[in-house]
């Protein structure tokens, strides 16, 4: 087990304790209006039970995961050590939807990563300063001598 747990559960890191570390109530809210039929309501305590539990859960899914990344010696928790910890667990009926959403999310990543790359020019940061300061330099002189965009 990694140095950042304590009760067999992982903790927030940076000393942050179980309970200290919550899940959004109102995301967790809108999920149960969404999953319930519109003439029924939920408690709010049955709410905050549904909170705990939903926090429990991703801390067993999280421990099993932490010890399947152990085992393999590794420093970060991938998917696939998710998807193992839900296989240690019993949760084999949820993989298909799991995998499902990793699929989609490596997806989102390779876009985003393409996207933030696109824009990049090579250049040094000192090099695009040079380029920037000459630009601002000649947006000065036609400034001063009276030349439009157009014109320069």
């Amino acid at each position: 087990m990694s140095d950042n747990e304590s009760d067999g559960y992982p903790t927030a890191g940076n000393g942050v304790d179980d309970e200290d570390v919550g899940l959004p109530k109102t995301t967790i809210a809108k999920i149960i209006q969404e999953v319930l039929p519109s003439d029924l309501w939920c408690a709010k305590e049955t709410r905050d039970l549904i909170t705990d539990c939903c926090l429990e859960f991703v801390h067993l899914i999280s421990s099993e995961a932490n010890d399947a990344c152990d085992k393999e010696q590794k420093k970060t928790i991938t998917g696939d050590h998710v998807i193992t910890a839900l296989k240690t667990l019993g949760f084999e009926d949820y993989l298909n939807e799991v995998n499902d959403a990793l699929d989609d999310h490596n997806k989102l990543s390779k876009e985003r990563k393409k996207r933030s790359t696109k824009f990049d020019t090579g250049l040094t940061a000192e090099e695009k300063l040079r380029r920037q300061e000459a630009l601002f330099e000649q947006a000065r002189l036609n400034a001063i001598n009276g030349v439009t965009g157009e014109q320069a």
